[in-house]
C-alpha cells in the first residue's frame, strides 16, 4: 500500500453547538477516486476545505506530503483582477505546466476563454473554475459538486477526463450516475463521523443500510442489557459491596450510552396534496415554433401530453429547454402554432433558479405566505413548526431568515411550500440540484408515484431513468437547430433508440448506395464489354494506394502508442486520432470499390 499524500484523522470542529465534525478521518492514496457522501449539513463541504487549507480544524491531524500539488474547486471563484477567463484559468498552473491544456479544456467546456469575467453566468463561472484546477493535473484534486449547472454532454465529457487522470480525486456530487461512473472508494460523513469502504459508489448504499441496521441491532442489545442490570439492582441477592458497586458505575455507563446515542438523520416525510382531478388531455401542443433572431429554438414540434404522463427534457445548455417547457405551460406565446391547456389544472412550478425565495424571509412567514403560524395541508390545518420537521427543519429554525440556508436546505424549503399546495400538474426546473441523496430518493418516489402530471428538466440521468415517462431531446444533440424529438422511455432509453435510428439510417444509405455504384459501372463496361481505361488504371493502382494508407495508420498508431502523449501533448494526440479517422475511412472506401472492379472484370472475362 502506498503511504498516503494526504490524511485528516480524528478531526473536530464546532460552531458553537453540536459538533460539526467529531474524529472524522480522511485519507488519500495516489491515484484514489473517493466520493465523499453524506447528508446536507453533515460537514462533507467543511472537510473538504479543511483538506484543502482553506478553514482549520479546531482539533485532530493534518497532513499533506510537502511535495504533493493540491487544487481545490471553489463553489463562487474570485475573477478579480482577471481580465478574461483565460488569464484566469492559467493562473492555476504551476511551473513546468502546460498552458495548451487550459485552451484544451475551455474549448470542451464551451468557452473561448476571451469572456469577460463580468458577462460570465453561473455555469459559465463553474466551467471556468473547473478548467483553472483540472488544467495543472495536481496530485489531489478534491472537487465539491462539480456538475453544477453543467449540460449532459458536458458532464459525460468531464466523467471522461476524470476517469483517466492521473490526480487523486476526492469529489462530491449528488449525481448518482457520475458518483458510479468516477468514484472506486466512498468516505460516508455520518453524525460528525466517518466511514470508509473501499468500493465505488455503486456499492454505498446496501453497504450503508447494512451499517444502519447492524447499529440499530447494538443499541437493542445494549437496552437489554441495561434491563438486565435494573432488575438485578432491584431484585439480586446482595453480594460483596465491591463488586456491587462495580456493577452499579457499569449500569451507569451502559445508561450514558444509551441516551448519548445519536441516532442518523431522519429522512423527509411528505406527500403531495391532493387535488382536483385534471382532464385526460393536459396539454396540446401542435406545430409550435419560436425563433429568436435567425436562431431557431423550436422548429414545429407538436405532442399531447395526458394525464399520468411524466415527461423529461434534456439537451446541452442553451437549446432552449426552458423555452419550450414554457411554452408548453402557456407561460410563453409561440411564434406560429398553437397550445392548448386542459381543464382543471393546478399547477406547482419548481424553478431552478430559486427566484421564489426572498432572502430575508423566514421560513414560517415562506411557508405560511404570512398567514400565521398554520397552513393548510391536504386539507387539513398543521402547524407550521410541526410540517418543518418533516422536512428534516428544526422548530428553533421557523424565525431563520431564508438568506442564512445552504442550497440543499433551500431546495428542500421549496419542496416543502410546493408539495403543502393542491397541484395536479408539477413543474419541475432542474429539481435535483443541491439535493442530497435521501431527498432525491424521497422526490423520485414523488414523481414516479403522482397521480398527476409532469413534466421536468433535468441533467440527472439516474433521476431520469428512475421517473420519466418519455423524453424529449434535440433532434441532434451536438448541434441544437430547433428540432426536438420525443422519445418512449427515460435517458438510458432515448439514448438506445437514437443509436438504433443511426444506425438503420446508415444500413439504408449503404443500401441505397451500392446498387447505384454497381449499376454505373456495370452499365459503363456493359456499353464497351470490357474495363474502361480508368476503371483498369484504378484496379491496377489501387492496391499500392491502399498500402500506403495501411503503412500511414501503423506510424501513427505506434506513436499512438505512447501511453503519456496525451499528457505531454494533447494537441498532437487529437490531430492524429483525426488523421487515423480519415485514413481508415479511406482504406474502406478504396477495398470496396477494389472488390467492386475487381467482380467486375472477372465477370467480363468469366
Amino acid at each position: 500500500m502506498a503511504p498516503p499524500i494526504l490524511k485528516l484523522d480524528d478531526i473536530f470542529l464546532s460552531f458553537g453547538g453540536a459538533p460539526l465534525l467529531a474524529g472524522a478521518s480522511l485519507q488519500v492514496e495516489p491515484g484514489d477516486k473517493i466520493c465523499l457522501v453524506g447528508r446536507n449539513g453533515s460537514g462533507k463541504s467543511t472537510l473538504l476545505k479543511i483538506a484543502a487549507g482553506l478553514v482549520e480544524a479546531q482539533s485532530g491531524e493534518v497532513f499533506r506530503h510537502p511535495s504533493s500539488t493540491v487544487r481545490y474547486l471553489e463553489q463562487a471563484p474570485d475573477f478579480a483582477s482577471f481580465s478574461t477567463v483565460q488569464t484566469y484559468a492559467e493562473a492555476g498552473l504551476g511551473p513546468g505546466d502546460d498552458p495548451y491544456r487550459v485552451t484544451y479544456l475551455l474549448s470542451h467546456l464551451g468557452l473561448t476563454g476571451e469572456e469577460h469575467p463580468s458577462t460570465l453566468s453561473g455555469g459559465e463561472a463553474r466551467r471556468a473554475a473547473l478548467a483553472r484546477v483540472l488544467a495543472p493535473e495536481p496530485d489531489i484534486l478534491l472537487l465539491d459538486e462539480p456538475t453544477n449547472h453543467l449540460d449532459l454532454p458536458t458532464i459525460e465529457w468531464l466523467e471522461g477526463e476524470l476517469q483517466k487522470t492521473r490526480s487523486a480525486l476526492v469529489l462530491i456530487s449528488h449525481d448518482r450516475r457520475f458518483l458510479e461512473k468516477v468514484s472506486t472508494a466512498t468516505v460516508w460523513l455520518d453524525r460528525g463521523a466517518s466511514r470508509r469502504l473501499d468500493r465505488g459508489f455503486a456499492h454505498f448504499e446496501a453497504w450503508r443500510d447494512q451499517v444502519l441496521e447492524a447499529e440499530e441491532l447494538e443499541q437493542h442489545k445494549l437496552g437489554k442489557a441495561i434491563e438486565r442490570e435494573e432488575h438485578w439492582l432491584r431484585y439480586g441477592v446482595t453480594a460483596r459491596r465491591k463488586r456491587n458497586m462495580r456493577r452499579l458505575g457499569e449500569l451507569q455507563t451502559m445508561r450514558s450510552q444509551y441516551r448519548g446515542h445519536k441516532g442518523p438523520q431522519g429522512t423527509v416525510q411528505a406527500t403531495v396534496s391532493d387535488a382536483q382531478e385534471s382532464g385526460k388531455l393536459v396539454i396540446e401542443a401542435e406545430k409550435i415554433t419560436k425563433s429568436f433572431g435567425d436562431r431557431a429554438i423550436v422548429s414545429p414540434f407538436s405532442i399531447r401530453v395526458h394525464r399520468g404522463d411524466c415527461i423529461g427534457l434534456v439537451g446541452p445548455n442553451g437549446a432552449g429547454k426552458t423555452t419550450l417547457l414554457k411554452m408548453l405551460t402557456g407561460q410563453l406565446s409561440p411564434d406560429s402554432g398553437t397550445v392548448k391547456l386542459g381543464t382543471n389544472l393546478e399547477i406547482a412550478t419548481l424553478d431552478q433558479k430559486r427566484e421564489d425565495l426572498n432572502p430575508e424571509d423566514t421560513l414560517a412567514n415562506y411557508l405560511t405566505d404570512g398567514r400565521g403560524e398554520n397552513l393548510l395541508v391536504s386539507g387539513e390545518q398543521r402547524h407550521v413548526t410541526g410540517y418543518m420537521k418533516e422536512f428534516l427543519f428544526q422548530p428553533e429554525q421557523a424565525r431563520t431568515p431564508i438568506k442564512s440556508l445552504s442550497g440543499g436546505e433551500r431546495a428542500r424549503l421549496m419542496l416543502a411550500r410546493i408539495l403543502a399546495r393542491p397541484t395536479n400538474l408539477l413543474i419541475l426546473d432542474e429539481p435535483t440540484n443541491d439535493l442530497d441523496i435521501e431527498t432525491l430518493d424521497l422526490l423520485q418516489e414523488i414523481v414516479a408515484g403522482f397521480p398527476g402530471t409532469v413534466i421536468l428538466v433535468s441533467h440527472d440521468r439516474d433521476f431520469l431513468d428512475r421517473t420519466v415517462t418519455s423524453t424529449i431531446a434535440p433532434a441532434v444533440p451536438d448541434a441544437p437547430d430547433g428540432r426536438w424529438i420525443e422519445y418512449a422511455g427515460g435517458y438510458t432509453d432515448m439514448l438506445a433508440q437514437r443509436k438504433g435510428a443511426l444506425e438503420e439510417r446508415r444500413k439504408t444509405e449503404k443500401a441505397a448506395e451500392k446498387p447505384r455504384t454497381q449499376e454505373t459501372t456495370a452499365s459503363g463496361a456493359a456499353s464497351k464489354g470490357k474495363l474502361s481505361f480508368k476503371q483498369k488504371f484504378a484496379l491496377e493502382n489501387l492496391p499500392k494506394e491502399m498500402a500506403k494508407a495501411e503503412a500511414e495508420i501503423a506510424k501513427r498508431e505506434l506513436v499512438m502508442a505512447d501511453p503519456n502523449l496525451f499528457t505531454r501533448d494533447p494537441a498532437a494526440f487529437n490531430r492524429l486520432a483525426g488523421e487515423m479517422e480519415k485514413l481508415r475511412a479511406g482504406l474502406t472506401k478504396m477495398e470496396e470499390q477494389w472488390l467492386e472492379l475487381e467482380m467486375l472484370r472477372e465477370e467480363l472475362e468469366g
